[in-house]
């Protein structure tokens, strides 16, 4: 069904927004044990984080041509959440909603105008933004509004100060949220939310009506798994970015968070504080052997979690979910920075490992077999870098590389300090493998011959370095950029924008690219993919203007001691 033609996307659809308050560098240190108080600042010896600098000086060490309009007010105002808003102002980049702007990339005016024709309304008013606007391809569920597509798409609208539409999307998915869902005879829990819907118009009685997928319409019929995750993580970032607390407060937000959290946090036979996930259940949504823990999922959880603690009224009903996730954060961050993590170090351990360990005095407790080790992580792990392996669980660890999972544990702090910086030299020093002609890969390496038989079943769509498979994805961009100015190194995310522009426009947006350097337009990539676009613009003003990176930073707490021991030959 072409939306465009049936009426769900205009065609300039201009959204109108008011100025509002964007955040400063400063995020939420959030000490689980103690939610009121503010740690002290970190201390970093190689690299300050963006907290411990100014504002002024880490933005003129960006862009000398960042221009910053002087507030009327030199105070800042304190919100709810233990930070800081900044001054009323925008972005002070040069959109076409903007205003003293500087001399940016020409092809910044052409992305917001393609964002905005992306726009998707709902009984007049905009409520998201379609996956892609390809008309030379077959729709499928290219037309469809994807909550993690979406992400993107509303930092950008907040950080050109129109918030409207951001708030709208949240409240349609949540209302969404509250419908019954079945697959076959098979009702989904409560909270989970949708991975997509669309908008269809009548022009005959002149209505509009919304018609979701929460997983029985999807390849694989897979509930999403990360949808209620983004969902948490972008009421936060509204409120940051806004300071209006006044939409989270509400009883419908605050009964949705819950309804998320109850999912997660539900007992049952885990004897991990990480979540049990199938295959196909975030970005990589189809049959790519990411089902057991995948670190994607575990980082947005814990994400969600962290961003949960600040949302959450302090009632008789919220308290009780804090102490929950509180509980869980303590055994998740143990859990992930210990076993999940690998560098040079624990990769020579893991090459020695003994098996067939018993008690609980073991060194091997997953009982990893040093055989299964690939050959290529030898030649890939550098002596200087590490990275959170793809999943753990019994007798298994996947040792690829994955991106989101990786930038995110670096914006929740699920990383110390020192993987955070571990993890952007990893990227520096394997920049031709990870990031290539085109950024960005969202695995690495690809998986093939027999070993792509038996994992993916012989996707068609997943061969090797193709889309999930080693493919290049340019919505990571952002991701990769606010993990550069949160670790000091901005000019990495320059460098990996420069290559982007060199090509996006050019190629009409590809949603990703084909190749070991990421060199060919995908084999089945859709033109004019919205979070292509988005993610290229949201890099672009994060990197021009660092405020933004509090949307979708948080600081360590320090009560999490970074240095753990799990035995006498694993230590941090």
């Amino acid at each position: 069904m072409d939306v465009q033609r049936k009426g769900s996307v205009t065609e300039n659809g201009n959204v109108r927004g008011s100025d509002l308050l964007c955040t400063l560098a400063e995020s939420e240190e959030c000490d689980f044990s103690k939610l009121m108080e503010r740690p002290r600042p970190l201390n970093m010896e190689r690299k300050r984080s963006l907290d411990e600098r100014s504002l002024n000086e880490l933005s003129t060490a960006l862009s000398p041509h960042l221009s910053l309009r002087n507030s009327e007010s030199s105070s800042r105002l304190t919100d709810p959440f233990g930070s800081f808003l900044s001054p009323d102002r925008r972005s002070g980049y040069n959109t076409p909603r903007a205003e003293n702007g500087f001399d940016t990339h020409p092809m910044v005016a052409e992305a917001w105008e393609s964002l905005r024709r992306s726009l998707v309304y709902f009984r007049g008013q905009p409520v998201g933004t379609i996956a892609a606007l390809d008309s030379s391809e077959e729709n499928l569920n290219y037309d469809q509004v994807f909550v993690r597509d979406f992400f993107p798409s509303a930092l950008a609208f907040l950080m050109n100060g129109e918030s409207e539409i951001v708030k709208n999307f949240i409240l349609k998915t949540l209302r969404l949220q509250s419908w019954e869902k079945k697959i076959d005879r098979f009702q989904l829990g409560e909270g989970v939310m949708p991975a997509s819907f669309k908008v269809l118009h009548d022009p005959v009685r002149n209505n509009d009506t919304l018609i979701a997928d929460f997983g029985e319409s999807a390849i694989g019929r897979v509930a999403p798994v990360d949808s209620g995750f983004w969902w948490i993580i972008l009421l936060r970032a509204y409120t940051k970015s806004t300071g209006d607390t006044s939409l989270a407060e509400r009883s419908e937000c605050q009964k949705g968070m819950r309804l998320i959290l109850s999912l997660c946090l539900s007992e049952g036979f885990d004897t991990f504080p990480t979540l049990l996930c199938a295959d196909g259940c975030c970005m990589i949504d189809r049959r790519m052997g990411v089902y057991g823990y995948p670190i994607e999922i575990q980082a947005l959880f814990f994400m969600a979690l962290r961003c949960a603690l600040l949302l959450l009224k302090q009632d008789v009903e919220g308290k009780e979910f804090v102490e929950r996730i509180v509980k869980r954060l303590h055994a998740l961050t143990y859990h992930m920075r210990g076993y999940f993590w690998i560098d040079l170090k624990h990769l020579n351990d893991i090459y020695r490992y003994k098996t067939e360990e018993y008690s609980h005095t073991a060194v091997n407790k997953f009982n990893v077999i040093p055989d299964s080790l690939p050959e290529w992580i030898f030649d890939f792990m550098p002596t200087r870098g590490g990275y959170f392996v793809g999943n753990v669980s019994p007798a298994r660890m996947d040792f690829r590389w994955f991106c989101l999972g990786n930038c995110i544990a670096i914006l929740s702090s699920l990383a110390t300090p020192e993987q955070s910086t571990a993890i952007m030299d990893l990227i520096e020093s394997r920049w031709e493998e990870l990031v290539g002609e085109m950024p960005l890969k969202v695995c690495y390496p690809a998986i093939e011959n027999h070993e792509w038989k038996i994992v993916t079943g012989c996707d068609p769509k997943n061969t090797r370095w193709s889309y999930h498979n080693g493919g290049s994805w340019p919505v990571l961009l952002w991701l990769l950029t606010a993990a550069c100015i949160k670790t000091g190194r901005p000019l990495i995310a320059r460098r990996a924008i420069e290559l982007a522009e060199a090509r996006l426009l050019k190629d009409n947006w590809p949603e990703y690219y084909d190749g070991k350097l990421g060199c060919y337009i995908g084999k089945q990539a859709r033109k004019f993919q919205t979070w292509s676009i988005a993610g290229y613009l949201v890099a672009k003003m994060m990197l021009e203007d660092p405020s933004h990176i509090g949307m979708v930073s948080l600081e360590e707490d320090r009560q999490m001691k970074p240095v753990m021991r799990r035995s006498n030959s694993w230590t941090f």
